[in-house]
């Protein structure tokens, strides 16, 4: 078994986008997600979470222990059968665990060790929760906030034309068809994180090298992840703040507030990276030092 994690870390990640659509919301066209009150742009924890999950699933090609679990097309229900074919347990839950108590935690533990993104992101697994079964909410030790942009961004509708032509009929009447995409011309975008050697040791056992695979996902999760819609994304930087214990020597928002992104002065729009400057303080708290990756 890997070494599970004993140290708590927070992490700050900073990407962009250029010309695309980072996330787009399906309540308003699928228009890129704007905070109306500010006007900053906002990318889901869901959204980075499957970059996450789309890299290691390519990265592994489900080598064993990093299945995943939340997967395009394959129902949750076929994933949760692994767990009780493999304890032999059929018919009603409920009964099976009459007659082990125990069942709970050895379904927990299998689902935990064969998928990476339960064993990293934690899961509800609806068969379990419908059979009565405690396993069936597992917490997992990483945790992603929503991504917000630096600055306010500007949303534009580019119509376009095609001359893929739908119908038989509409070929007749015309050569071209007219559609529409939204971009945003530039954003800088900041998401903070959480993973936690506290939860890893009592549920999932997140390990070292399962860490190892994080920083790696979130530094290329934009990379095999390319489409038209999105654009030119990239992440920028990767801070990492590790603790040097289990509960964590500092509160994560004074980790998070010595991290500081600011445009230049002399910019007036930004449309580039270089348009900011990123600094961290340096007089950190006791017991936490600081990693800038990229």
């Amino acid at each position: 078994m890997a070494e599970v994690i004993k140290n708590r870390y927070d992490f700050v990640i900073l990407f962009d986008v250029e010309n695309g659509n980072p996330n787009g919301d399906p309540d308003a066209g699928n228009m890129p997600r704007v905070d109306p009150e500010t006007g900053c742009g906002l990318v889901t924890d869901v959204c980075l979470k499957r970059k996450i999950r789309n890299y290691v699933e390519t990265c592994k090609e489900d080598e064993p222990g990093y299945g995943i679990y939340i997967k395009d097309e394959v129902p949750l229900q076929r994933s949760d059968a692994q767990s009780l074919a493999y304890l032999g347990v059929s018919g009603d839950l409920k009964a099976a665990k009459k007659d082990d108590p125990s069942l709970d935690g050895k379904i927990r533990d299998f689902m935990c060790r064969n998928f990476y993104d339960i064993r990293t992101f934690g899961a509800v697994m609806t068969t379990f929760v419908k059979g009565a079964l405690n396993c069936g909410q597992v917490r997992g030790p990483v945790q992603l906030s929503f991504a917000r942009s630096i600055d306010p961004i500007l949303p534009q509708e580019v119509t376009i034309t095609r001359v893929a032509i739908t119908t038989e009929a509409d070929a007749e009447r015309k050569g071209t068809e007219m559609g529409r995409k939204y971009i945003v011309p530039y954003g800088l975008y900041r998401a903070e994180g959480y993973v936690s050697a506290n939860l890893a040791r009592k549920t999932t056992g997140f390990s070292e090298e399962d860490l190892q695979l994080l920083w790696q996902a979130i530094l290329n999760m934009f990379e095999n992840d390319r489409s038209a819609a999105r654009g030119k994304m990239a992440v920028r930087e990767l801070i990492v703040f590790r603790h040097d214990s289990e509960l964590g020597n500092a509160p994560a928002y004074k980790l998070f507030d010595a991290v500081h992104v600011k445009r230049k002065a002399e910019v007036t729009v930004a449309r580039s990276y270089n348009d900011y400057t990123v600094t961290v303080d340096e007089d950190l708290p006791a017991g936490v030092t600081c990693e800038r990756l990229a």
